[in-house]
């Protein structure tokens, strides 16, 4: 009886991934295209997925290589505005204000947030690499997976970007993905290693204990549950169900589950009634195949220019006509010196260049490029200047970039502190520190707080208007000689927020305890300068009083 459960649970699944699989024709298409121009490496992953010979050349589309470039930058762009590597990027507080207020909670969110970060940079968990992949299949395809998971053996967490072409997935009726089948290769040994022998079918042992690499094909499934009891502590007992499935035999091999949903799906920008994203290679494909084509044109064209074609004269001169430096050729011009032998014009190579320069423009605009292009083109720009063009940026990039914090980094975030909690070191102690009481009553309630640097591009907005505003202000101040305008500033807040703005390591600026030191010392000395400065008028006073009252005498 559980063997039928089982397989009529397989059977069902693999009803259930077909589906999917069938509706994504025209995506595949539309993603293959894009791959063998802008991403080549990922060409005939889709429609020919499986049959793929490992190191083949899959250049041939490619004739003008700005798109592949302006991806690389534009995943570059995004790992910098988003999660630079060298930066703490966000922080977490208590979403009660009260709470956030306490001191202990603080320090224990300081704490959680530096672990969180080790352990998502640690070398195993491969993070940097596989969101750098990440963001290239946001680029190119306008969506990207990444599976998230604890590392197996040791504690910490795994990553790894899932490529397109395995992945399908549904929302549900918010509009949040809820439902992931993944159809994915496993060589014999990689079977055994991960699911262990007596869980496989006996083709896929056969083939390990012969050490062939034939490749077999399973399907995971990720969805909630219909029959979850929050009190089991079986499977059951968790929100989201995991179904490893055998393609090879149709046979469920183990079923789990997960408390928050493993994979963390992002999407550069959405049409109605669409669950896949659309991508900025998208947008300018047309223009990546014109400038494609242009450049083969332009190609031929120059080849003709330097190695032209050459017309003569057809009186039998050209039998014996050479080419080679130096060569002297009789009969090449007519008695009257007009030459007989010229060469075929060729096209205006400069104007095709003028026309592959505006596509190369569209492709780089779409991928991010020209935006950052701004300040190296500008270095001699004023302080002012520079928070005008941060505040533009921050604009421009908010609606669309910003949208990954929501939908990729937010629900990766929660995952994340999910596994390093159920999760215990070396000594056996748990990796996160415990739950502060307060804390504990408000139910561990917290929120992400953003400090990248896309964050401080959206907060430039503030830094920009107070240079306006100071701007005016001593504008006003020359005018009246008057010093009272400027009492408006609140200094001491200023500088430390538009420090922040700025990205200025906190360590390169003073405590303000160091600060009211300084302060202490330089009134102290200013006391001094003072009582050292009246010293010479006092004395003239005490002589004069002295002689004063000798002369009363």
């Amino acid at each position: 009886m559980a063997l039928d459960k089982q397989s009529g649970t397989a059977q069902q699944l693999l009803r259930e991934f077909s589906a999917l699989e069938g509706n994504r024709g025209t995506w595949e298409a539309h993603w293959e295209e894009i791959a063998q121009r802008v991403l080549p490496a990922y060409s005939q992953s889709f429609t020919n997925r499986g049959f793929n010979t490992p190191g083949q050349k899959k250049t041939d589309y490619v004739f003008d290589s700005t798109a592949a470039s302006g991806l690389n930058r534009f995943a570059a762009i995004l790992d910098s505005l988003l999660t630079p590597r060298n930066q703490t990027w966000h922080r977490l507080v208590a979403s009660n204000p009260y709470v956030q207020k306490d001191r202990t909670v603080q320090l224990w969110f300081e704490e959680v947030n530096r672990i969180l970060f080790k352990y998502r940079y640690a070398p195993k968990g491969n993070y940097a690499a596989q969101n750098q992949q990440q963001y290239k299949s946001l680029g190119a395809f306008g969506t990207g997976a990444m599976f998230i998971d604890q590392l197996y053996g040791e504690p910490g967490i795994r990553y790894r970007n899932i490529h397109l072409g395995e992945i399908y997935f549904n929302e549900n009726h918010q509009g949040i993905v809820d439902q992931a089948y993944r159809k994915f290769p496993l060589t014999a040994r990689q079977a055994v290693q991960r699911f262990g022998k007596d869980k496989l079918p006996d083709q896929i042992t056969k083939a390990a204990e012969t050490n062939e690499q034939q490749q077999f094909w399973f399907l995971h499934c990720v969805k909630p549950r219909t029959d979850y009891d929050s009190k089991r502590v079986d499977p059951k007992g968790m929100p989201f169900a995991s179904y490893y499935v055998s393609v090879t035999d149709n046979r469920l091999i183990t079923e789990s589950g997960f408390t928050t949903f493993p994979y963390a799906i992002s999407r550069y920008e959405q049409a109605p009634g669409e669950i896949y994203g659309r991508s900025p290679a998208m947008e300018v494909l047309p223009a990546i195949k014109t400038l494609n084509e242009q450049k083969k044109i332009v190609l031929k064209q120059g080849h003709r220019t330097v190695d032209p074609v050459i017309l003569a004269h057809d009186d039998g001169i050209i039998d014996g006509f050479s080419l080679k430096p130096g060569a002297i050729n009789m009969g090449g011009v007519s008695a009257n010196g007009q030459p007989l032998v010229t060469t075929l014009p060729v096209g205006n190579v400069s104007l095709g260049r003028d026309l592959m320069e505006d596509e190369r423009r569209a492709i780089n605009d779409a991928f991010l490029v020209s935006l950052f292009q701004i300040l190296i083109e500008s270095p001699q720009m004023t302080a002012t200047e520079v928070m005008e063009r941060s505040r533009e940026k921050g604009i421009l990039l908010a609606p669309t970039i910003g949208r990954q914090q929501s939908e990729y980094l937010g629900p990766k975030i929660e995952r994340e502190l999910d596994i390093l909690t159920k999760q215990t070191g070396s000594d056996g102690n748990p990796l996160l520190p415990p739950i502060p009481p307060l804390l504990l009553e408000a139910k561990g309630e917290y929120r992400v707080e953003y400090d990248s640097p896309l964050s401080r591009a959206q907060r430039a907005e503030e830094a920009s208007g107070l240079m306006r505003t100071l701007e005016t202000t001593l504008n006003v101040v020359n005018i009246s000689q008057n010093q009272e305008p400027l009492d408006h500033f609140n200094w001491d807040v200023i500088i430390p927020e538009i420090a922040a703005i700025q990205a200025v390591p906190a360590r390169w600026m003073r405590g303000f305890d160091e600060i009211l030191s300084l302060r202490e010392q330089r009134s102290e000395q200013a006391q001094q300068q003072q009582a050292i400065n009246a010293a010479p008028s006092a004395a003239a006073l005490i002589k004069a009083g002295a002689v004063a009252n000798k002369n009363a005498k």
